[in-house]
């Protein structure tokens, strides 16, 4: 049995908050490694909801530069992976009703 979470937090935008009232899609900040079938059967048994559907992409971090008396240091941001998930009609979450 995997111990690990795979939701890490969700994610509300102003698109996503248009796609939640019509199309009923969330989206969640999820680990890099979960796949489509561990996302789902997170979602369903954290939120009690039946799943329809889960999309997911990578994320590529940023590059980032900071200046500095010694220099100019380049770095980057982490890379990491959201998942879109839509539930089926008769379901919604009551998580992103006060944002």
């Amino acid at each position: 049995m995997k111990t690990r979470s795979t939701i890490i937090k969700p994610l509300y935008t102003e698109k996503m908050a248009a796609q939640q009232e019509i199309l009923n899609k969330y989206a969640f900040h999820v680990e890099n490694h979960a796949n489509k079938i561990e996302i789902k059967k997170a979602v369903e048994n954290k939120f009690e909801v039946k799943v329809k559907s889960v999309k997911t992409m990578n994320v590529v971090g940023k590059m980032r530069q900071q200046m500095t008396r010694k220099g100019r240091f380049t770095g980057r941001r982490p890379s990491w992976k959201k998942a879109i998930v839509t539930l089926e009609a008769d379901y919604k979450l009551e998580l992103f009703d006060n944002a």
